[in-house]
């Protein structure tokens, strides 16, 4: 949604919005900003990753890296999610998400503005259960996905999972360098989504 009267990288307010499709706060309206590269996950596929992963996620721990409207992550607060870390690097949709957490009262989520990629590096260890990657698709190319890859890898439980959207399809032989194996995978127009489980024997 790039408008050439605006200058680039700069989110505006927007009348668009996603909802909640589940949980203790289905149906409540997410705003998405007008931002460049911006691309909340829909219904359908938000549908299909949480028959995926079962509906109620009561007392897990989750990561929304590149959150983005939040979409993921406030869905995972509404199942049940007892900690959602959401980052997102670009201050206005930052803001954005603070003031969704608090007008919904998720005490449980914290909202940090900051690189994904360095946060998860500082989450190395933590035994988080899940971690939700939406990168931009614009940086596939550069490396980006490969590095938040083995980052997640490193900040999860062995029991946890990884969902990952993107521009193209990711195969266990891709994924197993970087720790990973592909448990699920759909796809939906030009996006990829796929649910990851962890190699035991990567660190």
């Amino acid at each position: 949604m790039k408008h050439p009267s605006k200058p680039a990288g700069q989110p505006q307010r927007s009348t668009a919005s996603v909802r909640i499709i589940g949980g203790t706060h289905k149906r409540s309206l997410l705003p998405v900003l007008d931002a460049p590269g911006l691309r909340p996950t829909g219904d359908r596929v938000r549908e299909t990753l949480f028959n995926w992963l079962g509906q109620d996620l009561t007392g897990w721990r989750v990561i929304d890296a590149f959150a983005g409207s939040g979409a993921l992550g406030f869905e995972a607060a509404s199942r049940g999610a007892v900690e959602v870390l959401m980052v997102e690097s670009a201050k206005p949709l930052a803001r954005s998400l603070v003031a969704t957490k608090d007008r919904l009262k998720f005490s449980q989520v914290n909202v940090v503005s900051t690189d994904a990629l360095s946060t998860l590096a500082r989450e190395v260890g933590r035994q988080w259960d899940g971690v939700f990657l939406d990168p931009p698709f614009a940086l596939s190319g550069a490396g980006l996905f490969e590095q938040v890859l083995t980052a997640t890898r490193r900040a999860i439980a062995d029991h946890g999972w990884c969902y990952l959207e993107a521009p193209k399809a990711w195969s266990s032989a891709d994924l197993a360098p970087l720790g990973w194996s592909l448990a699920k995978h759909g796809r939906a127009g030009s996006v990829h989504f796929h649910l990851l489980e962890p190699l035991s024997s990567a660190i």
